[in-house]
């Protein structure tokens, strides 16, 4: 969309079962205030969104753990959440909450727009039900192997390793999450929104109209859902905790998290309208409205097909320009986990960093998984602190003030005649806005701040090769030309990097003293020759940036190192419920021979096996690849469980499953039946 009147952005709504993480960040949120940063650095009319997902099954299961009400759980963790993003500087308009009456109302009136156009359709079906429990089973309260790619961890919405959309009743060998009981099934009544009616709208919508302009792995989970053919999807589910369904016959029942959640930035909306005297509809329901959802890549099917199918049903609203998701971070080379504590707390890293909110900002954009999955470091985290910040921005903007107050009192000296080396630095100047913004308004966050460096590598680069200390007495004037741009590439620099590192440009303004006189805006930058006015008084320097010392780090990595032997004694999974020798004897385990393997194409982690079970040479689909080479396994001896039930994986028939078991390190290894390979393909385990 070009030249929109006004901007609507949302961030992800966090769930409030825990306190934010870097994860969160890097994925949805810093991305989103960088975005957000730049626009109203620009004039545009924009409002941020966000708030608390207060109704997730998630958050009842926390309840059931602690022992408290869903009620204490949500007010604890939206205080945390909230007071995180605040001191971390990420500048919502409005940060609301979907337990909040206004919430309540909005999405209430919503389903009853749809219901009334008939948009739905009620149907009786048969869902888990666990009899232990005396409840029906929400999605999250279902875990069990995805029928896509082999998880053994997938939920009953959804496996968070492939991506794929699940239902409760997809998965194999499903189990309560509340009791670890085999569920049963029971008939209920839901609403579903009949997703299949909606499929050439969203396949126009999305295949054609944004097939240039969203990202590839946007696009590419969007498009693999489409072509699968889309499904009815219940938006109610049978839970006491959540908005009640407002129709006849939705006793009991409330509406689906994935239903309410995304409505919560619409009541958030007018939360914040009513607050600023505003009218919250333009934002919503004004075509030259420019509506972006940032987002992390396990939202993207409900934003991109499910919230969209929504609005369009609706019938009154705008649908998202963009939806720029993320990929996941990794922290030290493994999966961040909330359960495992294998995580960088947003609340605990204020504390033990503080005044370095901008340094986190930082590396977590220069690090963002933009395209692919990325890892933290806390050694990268220190090496581009001390590298990058400290040495070329704080260097370059301390040397500048430092020098301006011993040379002239803190006032900006007048310039005298250019060289071409000062004439090509202004005229670089005003090139880095418009780079600078191409990439931020492509959602090429990591490249936009590699930019913005970029301005501080050249101020730092002039004033080291201009050598003002050695002039200022053999030519005065020279020195004082040279200080006069040093001084409009800091002033620059204070402009440009606000998105990035919103605390330090705000110092960088106090040490320039903006405030003094009327100062620049992003758009100033290329069409203004001085930004920072002869005579100016600036303010004394301060460090914008200090070295991090090893010991700092290494207090870091020891607490995670603490959390993971923690777990590793944790994780000894309890014995299973009692099984019978019958039970046992119904498994019919062999030894084998791996005599190929190949890379399932289009996955990370399947590997195709051709065994020689002794009875015959079948296919096993196993997810081994990360872990194995496939020359690493040709020829090896494996014990199979050769009478379980095929299922297809990715398109691919698997005819048994290799037994495996994983080492401390989390590296998958090989039940061997016997290392020497005496023992013959087909021979029974007992």
């Amino acid at each position: 969309m070009k030249n929109p009147k006004r901007y609507t952005v949302t961030a992800a709504l966090p769930y409030t079962n825990g306190p934010i993480h870097i994860g969160h960040l890097a994925g949805v949120y810093v991305p989103a205030d960088i975005y957000v940063r730049y626009l109203k650095l620009k004039g545009e009319d924009v409002a941020f969104l966000c708030g608390s997902d207060e109704h997730g099954v998630p958050i009842t299961i926390k309840a059931k753990k602690e022992g408290i009400s869903p009620q204490d759980v949500v007010d604890k963790y939206n205080a945390i959440i909230k007071q995180s993003f605040q001191d971390f500087g990420i500048q919502f308009d409005n940060y609301s909450r979907t337990s909040a009456k206004i919430h309540h109302d909005t999405a209430t009136e919503f389903f009853k727009t749809m219901y009334d156009k008939g948009k739905f359709i009620e149907e009786t079906t048969e869902q888990l039900y666990d009899a232990k429990a005396n409840q029906f089973l929400a999605d999250r309260f279902v875990t069990g192997t995805c029928p896509k790619c082999g998880n053994e961890e997938a939920y009953g919405d959804q496996c968070e390793k492939c991506g794929s959309s699940l239902n409760a009743t997809d998965l194999i060998n499903p189990k309560s999450a509340i009791t670890g009981d085999v569920p049963t099934l029971k008939s209920t009544k839901h609403w579903f929104l009949p997703l299949d009616q909606y499929d050439g709208f969203l396949k126009d919508w999305i295949l054609k109209d944004h097939k240039k302009d969203w990202k590839a792995n946007v696009y590419g989970q969007c498009k693999s859902w489409l072509d699968e053919g889309l499904r009815a999807r219940a938006v109610t589910r049978d839970l006491d905790w959540g908005i009640p369904v407002p129709v006849k016959g939705g006793e009991g029942k409330v509406l689906y998290v994935w239903f309410d959640a995304p409505i919560g930035y619409i009541s958030s909306t007018k939360e914040w309208a009513e607050r600023e005297g505003k009218d919250w509809e333009p934002y919503w329901k004004d075509k030259d409205t420019k509506l972006v959802h940032f987002i992390g890549k396990d939202n993207i099917v409900f934003h991109c097909i499910i919230f969209p199918a929504m609005l369009k049903a609706e019938g009154s609203y705008i649908l998202p320009d963009n939806v720029p998701a993320n990929e996941f971070l990794n922290l030290e080379g493994r999966k961040l986990s909330t359960s495992k504590n294998w995580a960088v707390w947003l609340h605990d890293y204020l504390e033990d960093f503080p005044g370095k909110e901008d340094v986190l900002r930082y590396v977590l954009t220069a690090n963002a998984p933009e395209t692919k999955d990325n890892d933290f470091t806390w050694k990268d985290f220190q090496t581009r602190n001390n590298s990058e910040l400290v040495a070329i921005y704080g260097n370059f903007i301390n040397r500048v003030v430092v020098l301006t107050h011993k040379y002239y009192e803190g006032v900006v000296p007048k310039a005298f005649d250019f060289s071409e080396t000062d004439l090509k630095v202004f005229e670089d100047i005003k090139t880095f806005p418009s780079q600078i913004s191409a990439s931020i308004e492509k959602y090429r966050f990591r490249e936009a701040q590699g930019i913005m460096m970029n301005l501080a590598r050249l101020g730092n680069k002039y004033l080291a090769d201009e050598e003002p200390w050695k002039l200022q007495k053999t030519n005065p004037e020279r020195t004082s030309t040279i200080m006069y741009v040093a001084l409009q590439v800091s002033s620059a620099l204070a402009v440009l990097s606000e998105p990035f590192l919103p605390f330090t440009a705000l110092k960088l303004k106090t040490m320039l003293n903006f405030e003094g006189f009327s100062h620049p805006f992003w758009n100033d930058i290329s069409k203004l020759d001085e930004l920072l006015p002869s005579h100016h008084n600036i303010n004394t320097a301060e460090f914008l940036f200090s070295k991090i010392e090893e010991e700092e780090i290494q207090k870091q990595v020891d607490k995670l190192e603490a959390s993971k032997i923690e777990n590793e004694e944790k994780e000894l999974e309890p014995q299973k419920e009692v099984a019978t020798f019958e039970d046992f004897s119904k498994l019919d385990l062999r030894v084998g021979t791996i005599i190929t393997a190949e890379k399932k194409a289009k996955t990370k982690k399947l590997m195709v096996l051709t065994v020689d079970t002794g009875l015959d040479q079948r296919t096993i689909v196993s997810g081994i690849a990360e872990h194995y080479k496939p020359e690493e396994l040709i020829g090896r001896k494996v014990s199979v469980v050769v009478n379980l039930k095929p299922i297809t994986l990715k398109g691919t028939l698997s005819e048994g499953m290799i037994l495996m078991t994983e080492d401390s390190s989390g590296k998958l290894t090989f039940v061997n039946p016997d290392p020497s390979g005496d023992v013959e393909n087909g021979s029974t385990i007992n």
